[in-house]
């Protein structure tokens, strides 16, 4: 994701051609190649992260078996374009490989993996693209699919020539690739919180985005849920309404998400950027308020979406918040200010998170020289100018703390 130089831009299209059929023979053809790769799964005994010993997958990935025996076990009996095939032995391998980095952390079980959605990867070798119109290969020289994009909104917007097609029951999504811009604008690093994102890069000091409409937003669902759910185990049609609600909120969601991350990708043109990886897995514990609130966060959409448009730093959050930005000393978190015991730091909890990971960022550790260096030319912080002794005249030797250069997106929700 961080990696690539190129940029990938996706865009809906509706219409309205009955592929069903085809849409289900695709999913039952990626389903059989699940299972086929399933099937030549090697069980090995391995030590863990924890050094524990457990079985380990390992995917089959030679040659004979990968592009002789299951493309022509596929193959049989397949009515519709062989390319297909091969999309669907890359896409079948995605998904385990997938599993597979979920099983070794953890956080998927040993079961094999079922294929829901009905969609269809159409590579390059599968269409056009001439005169504004979009020739889709079914069967060939005998069924094809036509989209004319001639006067799609997205065409005068769009970057580089079309990619990789995805068709559905409702809608076929185009996809642009095109080199990204090779503006650099340094390092921001952002800590992840409940209502906000807070960012340190020296160029542009502390920057602090409101999340709070996003946590209205599952708010306001979670209540009119609660409303309905003891009365829809007694009415059946009732289900039919909460079903509704969860997809207005992932759709709100959703919106929201591409908003901010665009703003953020055009804002901070140029940077890259460095997230927290957070695990909700890990973070949730006996309070059932506290669970309620990390789940309201959607803190690894933002990464993936911030992944497509601009370039994504994934970061060790351990001890983000409790280490001393300036010295290095891990204290314990004392509510929104975060107070050092040894070099007498005082600076907003957050802020003083965005900073270490920054540092994180650029493979530093803290210092007092560094961290003057740093904040130099700007505000922020509080330092109190000598060791901390604990004394009765110790919360007055410092100036006041300031406010953060704040950006409360110009994006609304539907």
């Amino acid at each position: 994701m961080s990696g690539s130089s190129c940029q990938v831009r996706a865009y809906n299209l509706r219409h309205g051609y009955e592929v069903g059929g085809f849409l289900e023979a695709y999913r039952a053809l990626l389903q059989r190649a699940v299972d086929e790769i399933w099937a030549g799964i090697r069980w090995v005994e391995r030590r863990d992260r924890t050094g524990k010993r457990r079985l380990i997958p390992v995917i089959p990935k030679d040659g004979s078996f990968k592009n002789h025996y299951l493309r022509n076990l596929l193959l049989e009996g397949w009515g519709y374009s062989k390319h297909y095939v091969d999309s669907a032995i890359k896409q079948a391998y995605s998904i385990l490989k997938s599993w597979r980095r979920g099983y070794i952390k953890g956080e998927r079980r040993r079961e094999k993996p079922v294929v829901k959605k009905k969609f269809v990867r159409i590579k390059e070798t599968l269409y056009s693209f001439r005169d504004g119109k979009i020739r889709v290969s079914v069967k060939p020289y005998e069924e094809y699919l036509e989209f004319d994009v001639s006067k799609a909104w997205f065409l005068g917007r769009a970057r580089g020539e079309p990619g990789e097609l995805i068709l559905g029951e409702k809608y076929l999504t185009v996809t642009f690739r095109f080199e990204k811009d090779e503006e650099v604008g340094g390092n921001m690093a952002w800590d992840c919180n409940e209502k906000s994102l807070d960012g340190f890069s020296p160029g542009t000091g502390w920057i602090r985005i409101d999340l709070g409409k996003l946590f209205h937003i599952h708010r306001v669902y979670e209540i009119k849920r609660r409303r309905l759910q003891r009365r829809a185990s007694k009415k059946p049609s009732l289900r039919r309404v909460l079903a509704k609600y969860s997809r207005r909120e992932r759709n709100r969601v959703r919106d929201y998400l591409h908003k901010l991350t665009t703003f953020m990708a055009k804002e901070f043109r140029g940077y890259t950027h460095g997230f927290e990886d957070l695990r909700k897995s890990g973070m949730l514990n006996g309070s059932r308020e506290r669970n309620r609130r990390v789940s309201k966060s959607n803190w690894k959409g933002i990464v993936t979406l911030m992944g497509y448009k601009s370039k994504v730093m994934l970061l060790n959050p351990r001890d983000s918040t409790r280490r001393c930005s300036r010295c290095g000393m891990v204290n314990a978190p004392k509510g929104a200010l975060y107070e050092c015991g040894g070099c007498g730091l005082r600076a907003d909890r957050q802020l003083n998170a965005a900073v270490n990971l920054y540092l994180q960022m650029e493979g530093l550790s803290p210092s007092p020289g560094l961290f003057e260096g740093l904040v130099r030319g700007w505000s922020g912080f509080t330092l109190t100018g000598e060791e901390a002794d604990g004394g009765p005249d110790e919360p007055g030797r410092g100036p006041r703390l300031v406010s953060p250069k704040s950006y409360v997106g110009p994006f609304k929700t539907t």
